[in-house]
């Protein structure tokens, strides 16, 4: 059997086609597969602002009459650009896996060297939702105070705007970032090297789902069929991620329901999880409503809502078991060697240490000695990122709370792949959970002598293994009540004690949730 493949006629278009075609040839051994490639409507208007093109299909629906009319039998598509309404005669019958769906940003060097005291930033992106986002985002993510952001329209592909970024504005000005979908530039550098030089004068951001959700489908594939293609259909069921289908397909479901289109600054992001399904919207609706939502579909059932006098802890001032004292002589080496460090918490970075009531801690006001510098630096959530943004440390990314086992997928962007080490406390090693990189201690936990009471509660909210086990210690009781925390080591910790916990994504959410009044 032979096919014909059509796309735009771009790099990364081409590249996107490709992986369809040789998804298509190892899934059917024996299928010819040609390709056709040609400029779609935005393409040949690559200088009018997106905002001020039609609403629907400007990057895709010129292919339509090829595939009512035979010239070509599959269209590949980003999926995010295909318009929310079909009229039947075409469909989307199958996707690859997702690519990392999150948008990067990436800052020029020498910019950034030159603007340090400058409290305004200039970024291209032709995006409403992003600029609607990166407006609240942004300043905090940043190692620097930031008041003003300015945004510029920026066309063309992925090569052409970041070229753009170091092209003067109509003003005479020079842009500082430029923002990107990842699973683009992740294609484009896995393929080619092309951009490499570019990127090595840039400082770079993975900017989390959960404060700046994407357009829906960003990062996955739309392989577009004629209805009438009963035998295409077929083919291409072989091929198609339905874990990505249905979190696609969910996307586009929440944008229409806000009165959605590729002009409404929404952005919104599904993850599938073993635990359940993770939505985050944010931006406004057509309206004009602002929305900033994030939940979590559990695979396990709730238990039932109860008193919030029977739930604990209402506040985090309640959850003190342990104050936590920086060490001091510590092996420096793995520091040294790796070139990321994975920061569960602030507390862990290794700054100036002073010390108070006799306990040693490390000020976050104090300059970040040179000798602890890394290139890359992750952290566990959006917290611990503007913690350490706010001490004047440049931060790559984080994992949104979902725990460890979120991959960060930065060695292409790195250009290499990188050996992580994991800062945390001297008690870890203590709860046998499984690391995925060497770790460090750069602090302990002292026990405080007076301990919360647990008195009448029934449901508890777990923020650290270690509190955990320390209460479970002193109140075996414990065993007999419901408990609750969000993904990763915590919820190992609380398992293994043969308590499995319900998952949620924050304090917050499980108190909303789970209080009756």
């Amino acid at each position: 059997m032979a096919i014909t493949i059509a796309a735009r006629q771009s790099g990364l278009a081409r590249i996107q086609a490709e992986l369809v075609g040789q998804a298509l040839q190892a899934a059917h051994p024996g299928l010819s597969v040609a390709y056709h490639f040609r400029a779609s409507l935005g393409d040949q208007r690559a200088d009018e602002p997106l905002w001020q093109m039609p609403e629907k299909g400007v990057f895709t629906a010129d292919f339509r009459s090829g595939l009512l009319n035979g010239e070509f039998d599959l269209v590949v598509h980003s999926w995010k650009d295909l318009p929310l309404e079909t009229d039947g005669k075409t469909e989307v019958v199958a996707t690859l896996p997702r690519g990392d769906q999150r948008d990067v940003l990436l800052i020029r060097r020498d910019r950034w060297e030159q603007r340090k005291d400058a409290d305004e930033f200039t970024l291209l992106t032709s995006s409403p939702r992003r600029a609607f986002n990166l407006a609240q985002c942004l300043p905090p993510a940043l190692p620097k105070p930031l008041s003003k952001i300015r945004f510029e329209p920026v066309r063309g592909n992925i090569q052409t705007r970041v070229a753009k970024l170091w092209q003067p504005l109509s003003d005479g000005s020079q842009p500082d970032s430029l923002i990107v979908a990842k699973a683009a530039l992740d294609r484009l550098l896995a393929a080619s090297d092309e951009l490499r030089a570019s990127l090595s004068q840039c400082r770079w951001m993975v900017l989390p789902l959960s404060v700046n959700p994407t357009a829906p489908a960003q990062g996955a594939l739309a392989i577009e069929i004629a209805s009438m293609r009963k035998d295409l259909r077929e083919l291409c069921q072989a091929v198609n991620c339905e874990a990505t289908f249905a979190a696609v397909t969910r996307e586009r479901e929440i944008l229409a329901a806000h009165g959605g289109g590729c002009h409404l600054p929404l952005g919104a992001s599904v993850l599938h999880r073993p635990y359940g399904q993770i939505e985050f919207v944010c931006g406004a609706a057509a309206d004009g409503t602002t929305i900033n939502e994030s939940r979590l579909i559990p695979m396990r059932a709730r238990p039932p809502r109860m008193p919030r006098a029977q739930l604990w802890p209402l506040s985090n001032e309640e959850n003190e078991w342990f104050t936590r004292e920086a060490l001091t002589d510590f092996d420096e080496t793995p520091l040294r060697q790796a070139d990321a460090w994975w920061i569960a918490k602030a507390e862990a970075w290794p700054s100036e240490v002073v010390e108070q009531d006799g306990i040693l801690f490390y000020s976050a006001r104090n300059q970040i000695p040179s000798r602890f510098t890394s290139e890359t630096v992750w952290t566990g959530g959006w917290k611990t990122w503007q913690r350490l943004a706010q001490s004047g440390v440049w931060v790559n990314g984080c994992t949104d709370g979902l725990g460890e086992s979120e991959a960060p997928m930065i060695d292409l962007l790195a250009g290499k792949q990188l050996q992580s080490c994991k800062l945390t406390h001297a008690e870890a090693e203590s709860l046998l959970l499984e690391h995925s990189m060497p770790t460090v201690a750069t602090y302990r936990l002292v026990a405080r002598e007076s301990t919360p009471d647990l008195t009448g509660r029934e449901m508890f909210f777990w923020t650290s293994g270690s509190n955990f086990l320390r209460a479970l210690a002193l109140h075996p009781w414990l065993k007999g009540k419901a408990h609750a925390c969000g993904p990763g080591h915590t919820q190992q910790v609380i398992e293994r004690a043969g308590l499995p916990p319900h998952i949620f994504l924050s304090r917050a959410a499980w108190l909303r949730e789970m209080a009756e009044d």
